[in-house]
């Protein structure tokens, strides 16, 4: 058989664990130098296809590989780019044009929902021309909404960050014998998995009130429920998802190219009403970008299953898999065993997984079923390199590939 070149893709919203995924998949190529001639990565996405922008990560130090798995953020960069429908579009033969001139026969694409629509585009399209490429999806995405898949690489260390930090902020809340009513806004469009994970603190240490997505949001039982908290106990913390409905203004609220609206800030206008309506204190913690980019909270059990997930994308692909994603499917919560499967990349493609009224009781708890389900995914913690009190990153050398 004769040798050809894979190329990484990584695309959407980073995670903390977005590139020990590239981590498994660059381990396991480096043991199939027979078959895999360069191991490539497309800057930003499948921009770098478009424009060829490919680096050689076969030139990076050794060192640097083994930093990935502590290195947050997509080191080749990302986008959000949306490949056309149709496929005689120019842009799909630009990207053929540098799959040839590279003599790439391996892809690998990793992200989430978006992401996954391009791996299956990429696939049909290879398919369909009659091209030796093989295209596999490697899953990604903090929301935990990919279809198929027990839960998404990136979820558990999310869900161990913000277990944590909404934890620190309920210890400061409960500090003043009269405080504030706070809102802590969490990630989430339309799936309300990481605002969940909240429902794992102890008594006394977590929020009185959750509210996710998959709930319809009753603006007044909210309004209730703050003042009655507050006058009980003198203060009233809630957790949102990002992604919660309420009259608001979104005049000015950007849309990609898949016609997601950029979110954010529904915790700041919920304590405009609060403090307009109840004349209560108000405090809005907006979690934002660090609840999917801390890597000293990575979870162990994210971080190996990520690898995993990586290496076994190029395994298949070797085998002649093309248009799967690696897919986790547990096998047990106690004790907590999973199993690893390609599952068609068609049925997950543009489908949207959320939290199931099973796992939920109201808006102050999660059932037993879903901390059984979340529980095993944030154990474990992860050795980190520090250099003078900061922990280190990964650094490419971004070595064109011509």
């Amino acid at each position: 058989m004769a040798k050809k070149a894979m190329v990484y893709i990584q695309s959407g919203g980073p995670t903390s664990v977005i590139n020990s995924s590239l981590y498994g998949a660059i381990k396991e190529a480096e043991l199939h130098s027979e078959e895999i001639s360069g191991i490539y990565g497309s800057l930003h996405g499948i921009e770098g296809l478009l424009c060829d922008d490919l680096i050689d990560l076969g030139k990076e130090d050794k060192n640097t590989i083994e930093l990935l798995k502590q290195t947050p953020g997509s080191i080749l960069g990302t986008s959000r780019h949306k490949l056309p429908k149709d496929y005689h579009d120019k842009e799909y033969s630009l990207i053929i044009d540098t799959l040839k001139k590279h003599n790439i026969g391996y892809v690998f694409v990793n992200g989430g929902n978006d992401s996954m629509d391009t791996c299956a585009k990429l696939s049909a399209l290879c398919k369909e021309l009659g091209l030796d490429i093989k295209v596999m999806g490697v899953p990604k995405t903090v929301d935990n909404d990919l279809a198929e898949t027990d839960h998404s690489n990136g979820f558990g260390s999310a869900a161990k960050y913000i277990i944590n930090t909404v934890k620190e902020i309920i210890i400061d809340a409960k500090c003043y014998k009269k405080g504030k009513v706070f809102i802590i806004e969490i990630m989430g469009r339309n799936a309300g998995w990481l605002t969940a994970a909240v429902d794992l603190l102890p008594e006394g240490l977590r929020p009185d009130l959750i509210y996710l997505p998959e709930n319809k949001f009753d603006l007044e039982k909210f309004l209730s429920n703050v003042k009655s908290l507050y006058e009980k106990k003198g203060n009233a913390i809630a957790a949102i998802s990002e992604g919660i409905i309420f009259e608001r203004d979104e005049s000015n609220v950007r849309v990609d190219s898949f016609g997601h609206k950029q979110l954010g800030g529904a915790a700041a206008d919920l304590a405009k009403i609060v403090e307009s309506r109840l004349d209560l204190p108000t405090r809005s913690i907006e979690l934002s970008l660090p609840q999917r980019a801390y890597s000293f909270l990575t979870s162990k059990v994210d971080q190996d299953e990520t690898i995993m997930c990586g290496r076994l994308a190029v395994q298949k692909a070797l085998e002649g898999m093309s248009g799967h994603m690696i897919a986790i499917k547990r096998v047990s919560s106690k004790p907590y065993q999973v199993r690893f499967e390609p599952v068609d990349i068609t049925k997950i493609a543009n489908v949207e997984r959320r939290v199931p009224t099973s796992m939920m009781v109201d808006d102050t708890k999660m059932a037993d079923s879903f901390k059984e389900y979340c529980f095993p995914l944030i154990q474990g913690e992860i050795p980190v390199e520090y250099e003078n009190g900061v922990i280190k990153s990964a650094v490419l050398k971004k070595v064109k590939v011509q």
